[in-house]
């Protein structure tokens, strides 16, 4: 009996630090543990969830992308020797027998600065879980988003029939037409991805979807990209068509 209570005694005396001191244990989860703690627990990363953490992210990346486009089309059209064509003769339309420059563009910018107060709404009723309303103004946005969409195919279309190609421009400079359909039609994906995006969305609100949980966040992350692509395209309207 003396021999195993000295036994034990011997097995309490070799047992680790860690199990022996409560304060020590307690600090256990520090290191990858820890680590994965925080990442795993959400908000405790990024104090958002997951979803619009995520699409500031992606938004980021895509500013980055937009940003060395324009920043590459301000570099050839300095360095260019060749005219550069004027926008308010590339871009003019004629109505009654007379030349409108930039009218189109004008009606472009309007609509797509109004898609975004639209959105601004759905997000505002999103919270107040009116699921009706915040369908509405979403399906409102996607339309003038289309509409944006359609105008600008129009735009294209007169540019093309008017012999400017992304390899060649018969108005001047040849790096006109590469950068322009590139970052305008780069844009207009992200319109037509954005118009998808939102009638998804609205359909599941208005299926009451997010009826039971009470979470309509997803609608702000959709507003957030929405709101991104109209900033997107005030800096391109600036750049292509004031410049």
């Amino acid at each position: 009996m003396t021999a195993r209570r000295i036994a034990s005694q011997g097995e309490n005396n070799m047992s680790t630090p860690a199990e022996s001191s409560p304060s020590l244990h307690a600090a256990a989860p520090g290191g990858w543990r820890g680590l994965l703690a925080d990442w795993g627990g959400d908000r405790q990363a990024f104090r958002v969830s997951w979803g619009k953490a995520m699409m500031w992210i992606f938004l980021l990346s895509d500013t980055f992308i937009f940003s060395c486009f324009l920043i590459g089309y301000m570099s050839v059209r300095m360095a260019t020797v060749v005219p550069w064509p004027n926008p308010s003769e590339v871009f003019a339309l004629e109505i009654a027998g007379q030349s409108v420059p930039l009218i189109l563009i004008a009606i472009m910018t309007f609509v797509l600065i109004t898609s975004s107060g639209t959105m601004a709404m759905a997000v505002n009723f999103a919270y107040r879980r009116d699921r009706r309303r915040t369908a509405a103004l979403m399906l409102a946005t996607a339309v003038l988003g289309a509409s944006f969409v359609g105008m600008q195919a129009f735009e294209w279309t007169k540019l093309i029939h008017e012999g400017v190609r992304p390899w060649g421009n018969p108005m001047g400079a040849a790096q006109f037409g590469s950068a322009f359909f590139m970052i305008t039609g780069f844009h207009g994906l992200h319109v037509s991805c954005g118009v998808i995006y939102l009638l998804v969305v609205a359909t599941r609100v208005l299926k009451g979807r997010y009826e039971a949980t009470g979470n309509y966040q997803i609608v702000e992350i959709a507003g957030l990209y929405w709101h991104f692509v109209d900033l997107v395209w005030v800096f391109i309207f600036a750049f292509f068509y004031l410049w």
